[in-house]
């Protein structure tokens, strides 16, 4: 080989190497500067709702965290997996993120055969927000005062007692699945297309027991239309904190809510999930945020990436079992 090819084989080489080198320093420096641009945050629930307030004031407070405006996108509909299926397949930038709940990554796995998405390896966890509670509720005419008078009632096979929730698969039909297993009692379900009307059945006497959330139930519990026999959750709800808890009513350790976590598409780039996890924490250890999502009947509750993974991982089997015994299945 002459002294001239030698020479210029020897710059091209050093070319492909700064070139490389140019290419991971503007991907760092792209990483670092996230984010330069908007973030979509999508809310797989009607604009209004609880969940849709829960998703804003995370937007808002996130945004002013990270310096970059977060615009929400609702997108509601199949128990939250047209969103989820969007932001599985989305780009991995941090630039669209996904308002998850306990329905995306553990009750759908149990109940159909396939999914969109894969609760856990198509997604970058980032931490969970916040419960939403559960409550049991009767028509005041129905003459069951108590969860003990329910259980007396539930425990003949005979009773021809029902139970509403606002959907077949959903947290509040799993929750109920869950009481049933711990009361020993035997309602049926009968499942209704939302909140709106499963409480309407049960104040109207069509069917005498209801299972909703405590978001939804609290006017209708307020005005004496309903009457709260427990709640679900493992501590009172700040909603309504004379309603006792399962548990205090003579069943330890029962606990049943649904959740909500922030996610991101699986491969996001390890510096822009520090940074959303950290403005994810800072947002909600924001005092009015807290305040807010009291208010509106949700319960704050921050942790990081790590412990969602071990948590969804925790309840799949969990549901899974809940889902074969009680014949749970999708619409």
């Amino acid at each position: 080989m002459d002294c001239s090819r030698h020479h210029f084989l020897k710059l091209v080489a050093s070319a492909g190497v700064l070139a490389l080198a140019s290419l991971a320093g503007t991907s760092a420096l792209a990483q670092g500067d996230y984010p330069q641009k908007p973030i979509k945050l999508v809310v797989p629930f009607a604009a209004g709702g609880a969940t849709d307030i829960l998703g804003r004031l995370m937007a808002t407070t996130m945004g002013e965290k990270l310096g970059q405006s977060v615009i929400v996108e609702n997108k509601p509909g199949a128990g939250t997996m047209v969103a989820a299926a969007q932001v599985a397949k989305s780009v991995p930038d941090g630039y669209t993120l996904l308002l998850g709940s306990n329905s995306t990554l553990t009750l759908n796995a149990a109940i159909r055969q396939s999914l969109p998405y894969e609760p856990i390896k198509s997604f970058t966890m980032l931490g969970s927000v916040a419960n939403m509670g559960l409550v049991v509720a009767v028509n005041p005419q129905s003459g069951v005062n108590t969860l003990a008078e329910l259980v007396a009632k539930g425990k003949d096979k005979n009773s021809g007692l029902s139970y509403a929730s606002f959907g077949s698969g959903s947290s509040a039909h799993f929750g109920a699945e869950l009481l049933q297993s711990a009361l020993g009692t035997h309602m049926t379900h009968v499942p209704f297309n939302g909140s709106s009307q499963s409480l309407t059945a049960v104040m109207g006497g069509q069917v005498p027991v209801g299972v909703d959330s405590v978001v939804a139930a609290a006017p209708q519990l307020r005005s004496g239309k309903l009457k709260p026999l427990a709640v679900l959750s493992a501590a009172r709800e700040p909603l309504m904190p004379d309603v006792p808890t399962v548990a205090e009513s003579g069943y330890p350790g029962f606990q049943a809510e649904a959740w909500f976590a922030l996610l991101g598409p699986a491969g996001l780039p390890p510096a822009i999930q520090t940074k959303l996890e950290n403005a994810l924490k800072s947002t909600m250890s924001e005092p009015e945020v807290q305040k807010r999502l009291k208010e509106v009947g949700l319960t704050p509750q921050w942790s990081t990436g790590k412990a969602l993974l071990a948590r969804v991982e925790q309840e799949q089997p969990q549901m899974r079992a809940v889902a074969a015994r009680a014949s749970i299945k999708a619409d």
